[in-house]
């Protein structure tokens, strides 16, 4: 089973992503801040990492910038309500492997963590 990193600063929506992949995945760590990721993804070495966009103290971009190069083994995706060109195209510049819409993709999150275990299990 994959290890999760969540990065979220809404309560309502880390629930509802620990919801999501409940039986999917490993939770092994959540945070609010660009500090409290950095720091959680550090320690817990996750497979994915699932990041806000806007963070207290930053964004997913810092912790992005901060990590990627760090830990390439893991994969980064970036989750936000706003899903523009140019918001995608700097998560990918910064080693997102994707980035998910919250209002349409939030379901395919679930999709890509089974999808992954399976590619890895194989």
């Amino acid at each position: 089973m994959n290890k999760v990193f969540l990065v979220e600063d809404s309560p309502l929506v880390l629930e509802r992503l620990k919801d999501l992949l409940a039986g999917a995945a490993d939770v092994v760590g959540a945070a609010s801040t660009v500090d409290e990721a950095v720091a959680g993804i550090l320690e817990s070495q996750p497979d994915m990492v699932f990041v806000d966009l806007n963070l207290a103290g930053g964004s997913g971009f810092d912790v992005l910038r901060s990590l990627q190069p760090r830990l390439p083994e893991v994969d980064f995706y970036m989750l936000s309500n706003f899903a523009s060109f140019p918001y995608r195209q700097l998560a990918e510049r910064l080693g997102a492997k994707d980035y998910f819409d919250k209002s349409k993709d939030f379901e395919r999150v679930r999709e890509l963590v089974a999808q992954r275990t399976v590619a890895t299990t194989h």
